[in-house]
């Protein structure tokens, strides 16, 4: 599984650490920025991040910005994707499980490290659940 990584200015430090952690474990990144805490507009990674996330269904996003909203509200407005704005690990599990996102939003100004590492390797260790009822909704969810 393929994870990439976008963040504006107030995420830039809480996705560091994520890079850090997802390199400690193995797993294949890309960072897509920002690349530093200059202030930048979290709609232009947002894009890029679902854009990549899109091309490559097996893969997964993670979007950083202060409080993780502005990051969902624009995953969430780009066709076939499943943003969760996540803040706990509960969170995280379910929104795989249940919802088969595949981009987490977060807050690196709300997060602490040790919360945001913990959503993200829940994240990416749960699958979708295909229970029949989950399924359902999703598609009522994507329509049109």
């Amino acid at each position: 599984m393929h994870v990439y990584l976008g963040s504006d200015h107030g995420g830039f430090k809480l996705k560091e650490v994520l890079k850090k952690w997802l390199i400690g474990v193995g797993y294949k990144f890309t960072d897509l920025g920002c690349f530093s805490e200059e202030s930048v507009d979290y709609p232009d990674f947002a894009i890029e991040v679902c854009e990549k996330v899109h091309e490559e269904p097996a893969s997964r996003g993670v979007l950083v910005c202060g409080t993780g909203i502005g990051m969902s509200m624009v995953a969430n407005k780009f066709p076939g994707i499943r943003a969760a704005l996540c803040t706990n690990e509960s969170m995280a599990q379910m929104a795989r499980e249940h919802n088969d996102a595949q981009v987490i939003c977060m807050g690196g100004r709300v997060s602490s490290e040790e919360v945001g590492i913990k959503m993200l390797d829940v994240f990416l260790k749960t699958n979708f659940s295909g229970e029949e009822r989950h399924k359902r909704r999703i598609e009522k969810m994507m329509m049109k």
